[in-house]
């Protein structure tokens, strides 16, 4: 297949690209740095800078966009909202309008949402089908994955990948927290009783690899590991695979000092389901988070 992908580079993107390049698939990556991006994911992948000067999608079988500023590295200022909503909502506007204006477009396009569309949701289980609270967060997520539906029609199924917490041992939140866990300075978060919801990278690679190969898969998915757990038991897990201690509690008002807004990213959770994932068929390598922790640290 030919396909296009944004955010290539990301966490998640890169990890992708590698995989579809060992099944002689054909990369285009939308990146503002050709030569790092080739540097990065091998010269074997094709750049875009802009998607300016086309008129449709007609040359790719797939769009895989993933592109966005992430959520959770900046407090939310008012600029700082634009940005996150700017990264993703005009790149996404504009693949759809390439695609719904292509002879031939693209049979398939995925694109990111997060687990955040169904804002803080207590201890509910939450399934695709769970009405959203109204926060900054499912603002976001909402509008992204409207603008990405513009695209559906006869010869286009879209897909929205709700993602949870993405687990990898090079980077996102694991990249952030291993270092304090193997001081023996983590512990949980506010209450501790906030769900996390959390995937294996590996399972997430292939969860986006099932969702492009699979015909009539379309619409939303939470793309997120069976068992979600709290914030405390994810403490005292990750604590036991590293055999430090994982005791000392961050306060909430601490983290909402110091985090503004966003405080609710780690503050509050969802007890997220891939109720529509494993319906289609999809199989989880990480069902559990000890073993999806262990081998992370084990990769180090």
């Amino acid at each position: 297949m030919k396909i296009l992908i944004t955010g290539g580079t990301g966490l998640i993107g890169s990890r992708l690209v590698a995989r579809l390049l060992t099944l002689s698939h054909h990369i285009t990556v939308l990146t503002r740095d050709p030569q790092a991006a080739q540097r990065k994911l091998g010269s074997n992948i094709a750049t875009l800078t802009t998607l300016a000067s086309f008129d449709n999608l007609d040359g790719f079988d797939a769009v895989i966009n993933l592109a966005g500023e992430p959520i959770a590295d900046k407090r939310w200022t008012d600029e700082q909202k634009k940005r996150l909503c700017d990264s993703r909502w005009q790149v996404t506007e504009r693949l759809s309008r390439l695609i719904s204006q292509s002879v031939k477009p693209p049979s398939v396009f995925i694109s990111g949402s997060a687990t955040g569309y169904y804002g803080d949701q207590g201890q509910t289980v939450v399934t695709e089908d769970e009405p959203p609270a109204f926060d900054f967060a499912h603002t976001l997520c909402a509008r992204w994955e409207a603008l990405a539906m513009e695209a559906a029609g006869p010869r286009t199924r879209v897909i929205i990948s709700r993602t949870g917490v993405v687990l990898a041992p090079d980077g996102g939140m694991m990249g952030k927290l291993l270092p304090l866990y193997k001081l023996g300075l983590g512990g949980p978060i506010g209450s501790g009783r906030q769900y996390l919801p959390w995937i294996h990278i590996d399972d997430m690679i292939d969860a986006l690899l099932f969702m492009l190969t699979t015909p009539g898969l379309n619409g939303p998915y939470n793309v997120v590991a069976p068992y979600p757990v709290h914030n405390e038991q994810f403490s005292a897990i990750l604590g036991h695979v590293l055999r430090r201690p994982a005791f000392l509690t961050v306060p909430a008002c601490v983290i909402k000092m110091v985090m503004g807004e966003s405080a609710v990213l780690v503050l509050g959770g969802q007890q997220a389901m891939p109720q529509r994932l494993e319906q289609a068929g999809f199989s989880f390598h990480y069902s559990e988070l000890k073993p999806a922790l262990r081998q992370i640290v084990n990769t180090l």
